[in-house]
């Protein structure tokens, strides 16, 4: 870039570099979507056709960042978690956080009329925001991600219950937030079986335990998973070329492997034992062809 007497006002700009070796995860929420679903007729408590292009938006995210290591998303919301060894974009939080927020945002306009087909984008159009967060241990991450599925839960047995109330009870608004007010699990539950025979157990696990988006490998068994992976500052130069090696080769098959979208428990530790890669971000085995 040529030199001149403007280029002063580069010194305004100040470091966002996020901390070194934690994990960093990108939430980004719809801005405005309660008017913007009543607008396009979302249907309530679900709308299945803007869960799945939420979910096709991810992924097509996850595909074009191969550093993303695992997403999760509940209605209007997605986290893309990365590695705590990430360096992309060095680490700056406004570069990553654009730039999800931003390729969420093209994906969602641009495969809008595959799951609305005949019901064309007007403005005020579709729009995300977005924050980074970062957690410096394992449990914090995983913290995290058991958040967003009870809150899931929580949300979702409330909402089937309010429009159970509204659409098969006959209730207005108000008088369905009054009923529920205060109400326990157990409460929504006994609503819904009693009044309805609606068992929430039956209902769609896609809206009980939201989205998990990650590349797919082959499962194992707990326990037998490698060791941890060492820090670069202890290796010896041979050691740190082997690793440069390494990294291409994973590259390449994370390039490889299939990103899937399923419904699965987060919480427990099934989940992240019988996928050792979303932690150690090392590719798995490709699952053989059926």
């Amino acid at each position: 870039m040529a030199n001149s007497k403007y280029e002063y006002v580069k010194s305004f700009e100040q470091p966002d570099v996020l901390l070194p070796n934690t994990w960093i995860v990108v939430r980004i929420d719809g801005r405005g979507f309660h008017k913007f679903s009543n607008k396009y007729g979302f249907e309530k408590p679900n709308d299945r056709r803007a869960i799945d292009l939420m979910n096709a938006a991810a992924k097509a995210v996850m595909t074009e960042l191969p550093d993303i290591v695992i997403a999760y998303g509940i209605s209007d919301e997605y986290s893309f978690v990365f590695h705590k060894s990430c360096t992309l974009f060095d680490r700056r939080s406004s570069k990553l956080v654009t730039t999800i927020v931003s390729t969420f945002t093209a994906y969602y306009v641009h495969l809008w009329s595959q799951f609305f087909p005949g019901v064309p984008l007007s403005p005020p159009l579709p729009s995300f925001d977005g924050r980074a967060v970062q957690y410096p241990s394992v449990q914090n991450l995983r913290d995290y991600m058991s958040w967003r599925q009870v809150d899931c839960h929580i949300n979702n047995l409330y909402n089937t219950t309010f429009w159970a109330l509204i659409q098969i009870g006959g209730m207005d608004a108000k008088s369905a937030e009054k009923e529920l007010a205060g109400s326990l699990s157990a409460d929504k539950n006994e609503i819904l079986f009693s009044r309805f025979k609606i068992n929430y157990n039956n209902e769609p696990e896609i809206y009980k335990k939201g989205s998990v988006i990650f590349r797919d490998y082959e499962l194992v068994e707990p326990g037998t998973a490698g060791e941890a992976i060492e820090d670069d500052g202890a290796k010896t130069t041979e050691q740190i070329k082997l690793s440069k090696t390494q990294e291409e080769n994973d590259k390449k098959r994370r390039a490889k492997a299939r990103i899937t979208v399923q419904h699965l428990d987060v919480i427990k530790d099934e989940f992240w034992e019988r996928r050792p890669w979303l932690l150690s971000n090392r590719p798995g085995k490709i699952p053989k062809e059926p």
